[in-house]
Parts: C-alpha cells; sequence; structure tokens
C-alpha cells in the first residue's frame, strides 16, 4: 500500500508539473550559472524588484513605499478605475503570466495566486507609471516622485534586467486602461531611446520605426523591446557565405595589435556627440574592406556590462532570437581585444571611449563578459572575420607583419641598448676630465 501512494503521489507531482509547464512559453528566464559566474551581480537588481524572481530580497524592500505612491497616482488617472477593478482586469492574465516564468513553483498554488496579483498590479503600475513620468506625463499639479539622478538612473538599469521583467501584456493592459490614446509600445521606445541612444546601444530611428509596427502581442517584456530596436543599419539577405567555413576558424581571428602589424588600418563609424539622435550608425555596422576595418564609435560607462550581459543573456535563452547581434558582437571584440595594448589601439582610433578607468580594466570586461557565451553556425561577423584572416594571410602581409614584429622591435630594443650605451661612455668621460681638472 505504501508502494501505491509513492506511485501516486509522485503520478499527481508529475501531472501538476505538467499543467504547468513553461517549457514552450517561458519568455522571463533566470540567467544559466554558465553566463553569470563571472559576474553575477549584472543580472541583479540594486534597487526595484520588478516581478516575482527578486520579490523575497529584503534589500529591494525600500522602494515598496516607492511603489504604492505610483498605484495612487495610477488610480487618479482616470474615473472609475479603484482596486477592485485592476484587480479583476489582471486576474484573467494570472495563468499565461505565470507561464512566462521559469521555476516560480510556489506561485502555482490557489493560496498563493493573490500574491501573483498583486505583484503584477504593483509592480505594473510601477513601471507604467514611472515610464509615464519620465516622458513628463504626470497629472496636472502633481510632482515628481523619483528625481531624475542616481535612483531614476538605478531604476532604468533594473529595469532592463533580464530576470527583472514583466510580461508586456500586463503592462500594455494597465496602460490602456487609463491612457489608451498613446501606445504603450511608442511611449516606452521614445523613453529609451532618449536615455540609452548616447551610450551602448545606438538605437537607430530605421530600427524604432520598425518596431513601432511589430503587432504589440508579439512583444515578451521590456528588454526583448529594447533588443528589436537595435539591429544593424543594413541588414543582410544571407548570414553565411560559405556555410562549410569550419566555426574553429573563426577563433583565429588577430587581435587588433596584430592586425595593425598585418596593415590593418581602423577607422570609427558614428560621431562623438553625446545623445546624438542623428547618428543612425549601429553598433553592429562592423566591415573590413581594402585594407580598412570601420568599428562603430561607442562609449565604455559603468553600466555596459550590465546593459550588455543581459541582453546576451536574452538571446542565449530565447530559442526564437536569430541572429544573435550582442553575443557575435562580445565575440568579435573578444576576438579583437587581447590586452590593454588593443584598447588603447582602438581608443587612439576614435572608436572607444573609455569612461570606467584604465584600458585594463576594458580588456578585462569583454574577455569576461563572452564567458559562457554560445556562437552558432550563423555567426554575424563570419564574413568579415573571413576576409581579415585571408588579408592576414597573404604573404606580402605576413612578410611586413613579421619584420614589424621581428626587425623593428629588435632595431627599436638595439637602438635604445645603443643609446644607454653611449650615454654610460660620455658620463664617464665626464667623470675622468673632471677628476683631472
Amino acid at each position: 500500500m505504501d508502494h501505491l501512494i509513492d506511485i501516486n503521489q509522485i503520478r499527481d507531482e508529475i501531472a501538476t508539473d505538467l499543467r504547468h509547464s513553461s517549457i514552450k512559453s517561458c519568455t522571463i528566464f533566470k540567467v544559466t550559472v554558465g553566463l553569470s559566474a563571472s559576474n553575477p551581480d549584472a543580472y541583479k537588481p540594486q534597487l526595484v524588484s520588478i516581478g516575482p524572481y527578486h520579490n523575497n530580497n529584503p534589500q529591494l524592500r525600500s522602494m515598496e513605499n516607492y511603489k504604492l505612491r505610483y498605484l495612487q497616482r495610477f488610480l487618479r488617472r482616470k474615473a472609475g478605475i479603484d482596486l477592485e477593478r485592476c484587480i479583476t482586469e489582471l486576474a484573467p492574465l494570472k495563468d499565461v503570466a505565470l507561464k512566462c516564468y521559469d521555476d516560480i513553483e510556489d506561485l502555482y498554488s490557489d493560496h498563493n495566486s493573490s500574491k501573483f496579483l498583486k505583484i503584477l498590479l504593483l509592480d505594473g503600475c510601477f513601471v507604467v507609471e514611472f515610464i509615464r513620468e519620465f516622458r513628463g506625463m504626470k497629472p496636472n499639479g502633481e510632482g515628481i516622485i523619483i528625481e531624475v539622478g542616481c535612483i531614476h538612473n538605478q531604476v532604468l538599469r533594473d529595469m532592463l534586467l533580464l530576470e527583472n521583467q514583466l510580461p508586456f501584456f500586463v503592462l500594455t493592459k494597465l496602460h490602456d486602461m487609463t491612457m489608451d490614446q498613446i501606445p504603450f509600445t511608442r511611449l516606452m521606445m521614445k523613453t529609451h531611446i532618449a536615455f540609452f541612444n548616447y551610450s551602448i546601444l545606438k538605437i537607430c530611428w530605421s530600427s524604432f520605426i520598425e518596431t513601432e509596427g511589430h503587432d504589440v502581442r508579439n512583444i515578451k517584456h521590456l528588454l526583448q523591446l529594447v533588443h528589436m530596436s537595435c539591429q544593424p543599419s543594413e541588414k543582410k539577405a544571407s548570414q553565411t557565405e560559405n556555410p562549410t567555413l569550419e566555426m574553429e576558424t573563426w577563433t583565429n581571428i588577430p587581435n587588433a595589435t596584430e592586425l595593425r602589424e598585418a596593415r590593418v588600418r581602423f577607422s570609427k563609424v558614428g560621431r562623438f556627440k553625446e545623445r546624438d539622435l542623428g547618428d543612425n550608425s549601429s553598433l553592429f555596422d562592423i566591415k573590413f574592406a581594402n585594407g580598412i576595418i570601420t568599428i562603430p564609435y561607442f562609449e565604455v560607462f559603468a553600466e555596459m556590462e550590465t546593459i550588455l550581459r543581459n541582453l546576451i543573456a536574452y538571446e542565449q535563452l530565447s530559442f526564437d532570437v536569430c541572429p544573435r547581434y550582442f553575443s557575435d558582437f562580445s565575440t568579435f571584440m573578444d576576438y579583437l581585444i587581447k590586452s590593454d595594448k588593443d584598447v588603447s589601439l582602438l581608443r587612439q582610433n576614435g572608436i572607444i571611449k573609455n569612461d570606467i578607468g584604465g584600458d585594463k580594466e576594458v580588456a578585462s570586461l569583454f574577455n569576461k563578459i563572452r564567458k559562457g557565451v554560445i556562437v552558432y553556425d550563423d555567426f554575424y561577423y563570419e564574413k568579415q572575420c573571413r576576409k581579415l584572416i585571408q588579408h592576414c594571410e597573404k604573404p606580402l602581409n605576413r612578410m611586413k607583419a613579421s619584420l614589424m614584429y621581428n626587425y623593428f622591435d629588435s632595431f627599436r630594443v638595439g637602438t635604445s641598448a645603443v643609446g644607454g650605451t653611449i650615454i654610460l661612455i660620455l658620463t664617464i668621460i665626464q667623470t675622468v676630465l673632471a677628476f683631472h681638472r
């Protein structure tokens, strides 16, 4: 009998897991250990929890009061909107929203369903009202709840974490309840363009316009919306021109210093001016032709690693994202940058603006950020990498590189030694003459 009870219990547990299985519909993932090992803090909120994954973190409790204040503002937006109405509107979305998350079995029980609805309501109203406030859309006569500054920037940073997302249909539902004349997609995109365009993302208007026309039902969350707006300025019809090329050859790309020795010149694309919405270059517009490699100018700033890592994690964990632009960009930069000398070379050519410290820190950032990232056979820079390798393998270029590395380096060392010897001899002569005077 005990044996039968165990079987029934196991059967019932598996049946429950199958009913709540989110394998096919999961869109808001927990970041894997392989991706997060080199910097786990890059995936964790510093200030505000959004969604269920970090809801029980006591270090984030200070923002709960702000959530209540934004909820109060939301309820004042339109006559007839109260807590009961909001809960009634969100309740039918609960089961679908649950399946967007991975590994939150404790919220499937009837006892905790009210807890999940509370998370959707409080966190959803917080995000919607925070975005509205950022765009200057606060009610007449009301002040700003979170002023622009350190806290404000930390909230924006936390809103781009993969583990800190709400299903986009929940945000859209709440927004449309009180302000349906302005699509939430457009409001959200304008927010991220205003805040992030001058940095690593380089959101371009062509991608923004394309995103605006996207079916809102296919948008998963805010991080995906930002990802959709970051596309190459010219999309390729085919990612792979030579499908027989083995992936291992990509790892043979010389670093920036070696490329320079092989007579490759570096040139930047894009502008230096911050918040320049007229710069329509994309971060991914890396090309090599006629001995010149052009790379878009970008800024290495404090939160760049966090933003890049979470966009990469979204690509790596989503089965339907292709090409994986951020993953491939980080891979290419890891090939290009092996030491602070490579960073210095790119910085001197106006490609990198370093705002985080020394060149060694930038090199370490790109070398770590690629750990755990899988490179697929549709690698976006396959053609450019092949051209670079072919350039470096040409006999004339190899000879020039060898001369630069062996002869001129030896010449510099030799010249330095000769110069030191001459100075030593002159010093001795001067000493002898002074002694005989």
